[in-house]
């Protein structure tokens, strides 16, 4: 058995070769510096409706935790390749498109935070922006619909430019109509499979979520303030596309309601304030225009899911629809900790299949394919990834998943400063479901060298266990950590560089059964994938 040693860009370079040569653009994007030469000066171009394109998305995904990085001030915001994985995520690749489109995706949703790429005077980087314009490139090469955004610079993070505040909006109004000039001039003569979204999860100055002035006590007052920021700001947005021209004067343009609340539950009698105070924009062309709401419900009740996402898309019918326009969730998935996959196949095909029925289009939040599973690429939720595609195409479909076992790897990694550390889970976890954690090494560390170290849910509650063996396992300690554990790492002790190849790792569910888990860097360290062949 040979092993080959390749460097994750270097792999993902050569996959973009190899599947760049494989897909045939089915409308290839003009040169937006060039003028379309088809279309008279002021003459609007004859693109489908937001209902036809909604209809014709069928079901898409995130491509998130990737240009959507939010790692604040003291980086370059020039060098792409350090953003676009700064959050754990391979580079993006023409084949990992290819994967979505093969599998039955018919639309990617495309993420992207400019605030940290752009000059004292707004313009956005050459480098930035070129690089978004290369995947979208990607995305539109294989025939799927593709949406760009501006995300978090918006948000509950203290960094968020954009707020749902009638003072910030005056304050911000003139930065934000800049930013998408420069987006919508850069690609004005892309045809209508490009769409253009607004901002992302915008919040009043209290970051509340749910509905506007949901922190701190609610005040009549300040929510509708933020309401009408959120009305300004989608208008904003709206005429400053148009008047860039072009194929601009008819593209599809999608506006999201406050903090892209959807309204569901009954717990609050101003949970469906942001759709009823939702506007539509004033528009030169009709019929052109998108609602996008997101979607996280709890799934540990399966009836109760089952209710709140009937109710979801009802509301959603009464109060956007019948505003004039068609509706995308354009995030969803659950906020449920480790629900079983049983739950969560479920959870899948009901979504779709109420999406289906209310004529609404979905964009799934990212975990599909992530992390490492994109080098490949291959698809890390492949189970719930088939349930999404069958619940749209039927179970006669029959889709083209990968997985990352279709592969032999293990994780080569080079520890750059003393306590730096490897995610060996990620994500938070209920230790009613898990035990403990399992790895497998290539050689045996030297006492003192390396750690497994758990982060309990309350701050400070950590647990360390050493260890000095090539297979090791470490069992979780409740009484340290309490119910959950927020993170489980491979921290480095020593101070001098060091390397080494972990083979495999798994979280240990309560029931002694192995679940397997991709490495990924957490901070100081850099992995490469070693290929078995």
């Amino acid at each position: 058995m040979n092993t080959v040693i390749v460097n994750m860009k270097s792999l993902l370079a050569a996959c973009i070769v190899i599947f760049c040569t494989a897909c045939k653009p089915e409308a290839k994007p003009v040169d937006p510096s060039e003028p379309d030469p088809s279309l008279p000066e002021g003459e609007v171009p004859v693109f489908e409706s937001s209902y036809e394109a909604v209809k014709n998305m069928g079901v898409g995904w995130n491509l998130g935790n990737t240009f959507d990085t939010n790692l604040g001030e003291g980086y370059d915001g020039t060098d792409w390749e350090f953003w676009e994985t700064g959050w754990g995520q391979a580079v993006t690749t023409q084949a990992l498109m290819k994967m979505m489109k093969d599998a039955g995706f018919g639309a990617i949703r495309v993420p992207v935070t400019w605030g940290w790429h752009t000059d004292a005077s707004g313009k956005v980087y050459d480098e930035w922006m070129s690089r978004v314009n290369e995947v979208v490139d990607y995305v539109l090469n294989t025939g799927m619909y593709c949406i760009i955004n501006v995300h978090h610079d918006t948000g509950a993070d203290d960094n968020a430019w954009l707020r749902a505040d009638p003072e910030v909006y005056k304050a911000q109004k003139e930065r934000y109509e800049y930013l998408w000039k420069q987006i919508a001039e850069r690609f004005r003569d892309y045809d209508h499979k490009l769409l253009f979204e607004s901002y992302n999860e915008m919040l009043d100055s209290r970051s509340s979520w749910c509905f506007a002035s949901f922190n701190d006590g609610y005040d009549a007052a300040y929510a509708s303030a933020a309401y009408e920021a959120i009305n300004n700001y989608a208008q904003s947005f709206v005429t400053t596309v148009r008047s860039t021209g072009g194929n601009n004067l008819a593209r599809n343009l999608v506006v999201n309601t406050y903090g892209a609340c959807n309204g569901a539950g009954d717990w609050n009698p101003h949970l469906q304030d942001p759709l009823k105070e939702m506007k539509m924009p004033e528009d030169v062309v009709e019929d052109h225009i998108i609602f996008q709401v997101h979607a996280y419900p709890l799934i540990d009740d399966m009836a109760a899911m089952r209710r709140e996402v009937d109710n979801m898309y009802a509301d959603l019918d009464r109060y956007l629809v019948s505003k004039g326009g068609p509706v995308i969730i354009g995030e969803w998935g659950t906020f449920s900790e480790n629900p079983p996959l049983a739950s969560r196949l479920e959870f899948a095909g009901y979504f779709i299949n109420k999406a289906k029925e209310h004529e609404m289009g979905t964009f799934y939040w990212m975990g599909l394919s992530d992390g490492v599973a994109r080098a490949f690429p291959a698809f890390s939720e492949p189970e719930v990834a088939e349930a999404i595609v069958k619940a749209y195409h039927g179970d006669s479909f029959v889709p083209d998943i990968p997985v990352t076992d279709d592969y032999s790897y293990s994780y080569k990694v080079t520890y750059r400063q003393q306590w730096s550390e490897l995610n060996l889970c990620g994500h938070t976890i209920s230790l009613d479901d898990y035990s403990g954690v399992s790895f497998e090494l290539d050689k045996t560390p030297a006492s003192g060298v390396l750690s497994v170290k758990v982060y309990g849910e309350a701050d400070g509650a950590e647990q360390y266990t050493g260890f000095s063996a090539a297979q090791a396992k470490v069992m979780f300690d409740r009484s340290i950590l309490g119910p959950k554990a927020n993170r489980v790492t491979l921290q480095y002790c020593h101070t001098q560089p060091y390397t080494i190849t972990v083979r495999k790792a798994f979280l240990i569910r309560n029931d002694g059964t192995l679940e397997k888990v991709d490495v990924s860097p957490f901070w100081g360290c850099d992995v490469e994938l070693v290929m078995i062949q």
